[in-house]
């Protein structure tokens, strides 16, 4: 092994550093970064950014700090989706950091002595924190904390723009555009055309003559993309498989540890990749175990939030 960089990152010393498994990109054309979380005796947490090439080389960035500890940070801890970061501190508090917005998500304070461990669970919403005070406490997730935690909208408009022509149709009777639904099958409009309908498209394309009829539909249209973009905004971010970045219908667990779309590992796996989509290294084996519990956690998701 050889060092590739040294950086003087906290003043006072440094007692924890962790990689998030996630990688991140600024854009389709730069270069995959990894976060590097560090904690130290300055009381602080200190976010970095780095990449790593064979033609491009070893970078090192430092992007944040994230402050909310009295006393030296013991420990540090990515989520396996990189999207949030939990510490430990003498000051006998666990702090739950959003790593996009870098705001506090929660601070825990049951422990009674230093908190020296804590760890995310890889594939189900728990997190365990180990102190001085000779206990290991187990915390489970709220789904209001994970819609906090670094949501993104792109990966969620399927329910809609899942909606085949006949589902439009139900959807324009129950807004009283039932005048429009000859005119929507008409021009085979399914959700993904619904959701991309304008002002001029409803003049120009389906030749709706009726200004009051175009307005009233632009309007629920409107209202329609609103609900999409909170809706997204809400779904768990390990309740999209890493591969396609849709939510998962038929979850399964790789031997690296991550759950996957069924179909998209088995693709993945059958073009000779041999690698884990998340870590980069090689599969101990390819076999692929249903994930009921994740399937079961969804499927309750949906229920809920397509109702």
């Amino acid at each position: 092994m050889r060092c590739l960089h040294s950086e003087k990152a906290h003043d006072l010393g440094i007692t924890c550093c962790d990689f998030s498994s996630h990688p991140v990109s600024d854009g389709e054309q730069s270069p995959q970064f990894f976060r590097l979380a560090s904690c130290g005796q300055d009381c602080q947490v200190k976010i970095w950014f780095v990449s790593f090439s064979h033609v491009l080389g070893f970078e090192l960035k430092y992007k944040s700090t994230l402050s909310g500890h009295c006393a030296p940070v013991l420990t540090c801890a990515f989520s396996h989706d990189g999207q949030m970061l939990v510490s430990g501190s003498v000051d006998k508090s666990v702090i739950i950091y959003d790593t996009n917005f870098q705001n506090i998500l929660h601070t825990l304070t049951q422990h009674t002595r230093y908190v020296t461990t804590c760890a995310f669970a890889p594939n189900i919403l728990l997190l365990a924190t180990g102190s001085m005070d000779k206990t290991v406490n187990i915390w489970q997730f709220d789904l209001e904390t994970l819609c906090q935690a670094g949501s993104t909208e792109d990966h969620l408009k399927q329910f809609t723009e899942d909606w085949s022509e006949e589902d439009v149709s139900l959807w324009l009777c129950a807004q009283g555009l039932k005048d429009l639904v000859g005119i929507f099958k008409m021009n085979n409009i399914d959700g993904k055309e619904l959701l991309n309908l304008t002002k001029e498209s409803l003049a120009d394309d389906l030749k709706i003559e009726s200004l009051g009829l175009r307005s009233k539909a632009l309007r629920k249209i409107e209202e329609l993309r609103t609900e999409v973009k909170s809706l997204s905004s809400e779904i768990p971010d390990e309740f999209i498989c890493p591969i396609t970045r849709e939510l998962m219908k038929d979850p399964v667990i790789a031997s690296d540890g991550y759950s996957y779309e069924k179909d998209a590992m088995e693709n993945w796996i059958s073009k000779k990749k041999r690698t884990s989509p998340m870590t980069n290294l090689v599969l101990p084996s390819v076999i692929l175990t249903p994930n009921r519990t994740l399937k079961m956690a969804i499927n309750r998701w949906l229920e809920t939030h397509q109702k």
